[in-house]
């Protein structure tokens, strides 16, 4: 009995170590890459699984300690995208991985690897529904990334409900209406808020998100005006008070949040900036 439990333990073992000098003598014929000892090489997922005895888990745990231990300031892009392949594996061996996660949004998307990045995020925010950042690092690279916020919004708004905290809901849905200003489409985004709004249970962030809808109405009439400009008098306006002196628009609409609106370098209307940060019980 003894014998055959030796057995039970070495044939893993054995395959195991069959399996590694496989994939090892495959290795040799890629194209080698100068790279730190720590961040050398990601190997296939099942030699992963295999050398953690079996253990998903254990192998996630093994590759996230060695995202850790390398020094990212000074890798080459080489390198990260093997970074960027060894986090993507964490991510499905262990979607609920929290350092993966975390290393994964603070390094890959400003390296180049944005795709990864939201690999690993969107993973992450399935797995652990009741955590706030995997959603808004996720939203965050859409908008400053991928030059979606209307995805970015859709996203938030999508995983607010599901988080336990009512304070952090509100920081989702609060997010999902400042960025989708961000929008080609201010139509689409006037759309968007003014749906929140209806659905809004809290009276004052109803309010608050009326107030945004009307912020971007106003900020269309501006942009309608300086079109309507552009096509009488062959050339942008050079101020936004040129508008209301020739009668292009009654008057700069009042922005609600301070800030205020402006022209950009080609004539159209943007946004100032906004003083409010985030939402709170005076909007």
């Amino acid at each position: 009995m003894r014998f055959f439990r030796r057995l039970t333990f070495l044939i893993p073992l054995c395959l195991g170590a069959m399996v590694f000098a496989y994939s090892s003598t495959s290795l040799w014929k890629e194209k080698r890459v100068d790279a730190s000892p720590e961040i050398a090489v990601a190997l296939p997922l099942f030699v992963q699984v295999l050398m953690s005895g079996g253990d998903r888990f254990l192998a996630a745990n093994l590759g996230s300690v060695r995202t850790l231990v390398t020094e990212s300031a000074k890798m080459q892009p080489e390198e990260y995208r093997i970074l960027a392949k060894l986090q993507v594996d964490v991510s499905w061996l262990n979607p609920a991985h929290e350092d993966n996660y975390y290393t994964a949004s603070a390094i890959l998307p400003w390296n180049g690897e944005v795709d990864a990045a939201q690999t690993v995020l969107r993973r992450a925010s399935l797995a652990r529904p009741f955590d706030l950042y995997p959603p808004f690092y996720y939203a965050f690279n859409l908008v400053y990334f991928k030059n979606d916020p209307i995805e970015a919004s859709a996203w938030l708004r999508a995983r607010a409900p599901m988080l336990p905290n009512a304070d952090e809901r509100l920081m989702l849905e609060n997010f999902a209406a400042r960025w989708v200003d961000r929008a080609k489409d201010l139509k689409l985004a006037v759309a968007v808020v003014e749906s929140m709004a209806k659905q809004a249970m809290r009276k004052d962030f109803r309010e608050y998100l009326e107030t945004r809808a009307q912020r971007l109405r106003d900020l269309i009439a501006l942009r309608e005006a300086a079109t309507s400009f552009l096509k009488k008098r062959g050339r942008p306006p050079q101020t936004l008070e040129q508008l209301v002196k020739e009668r292009f628009i009654p008057q700069i609409p009042s922005d609600p949040f301070g800030a205020g609106f402006k022209l950009d370098s080609e004539g159209t209307p943007i946004f100032a900036g906004e003083r409010v940060d985030v939402y709170s019980n005076k909007y």
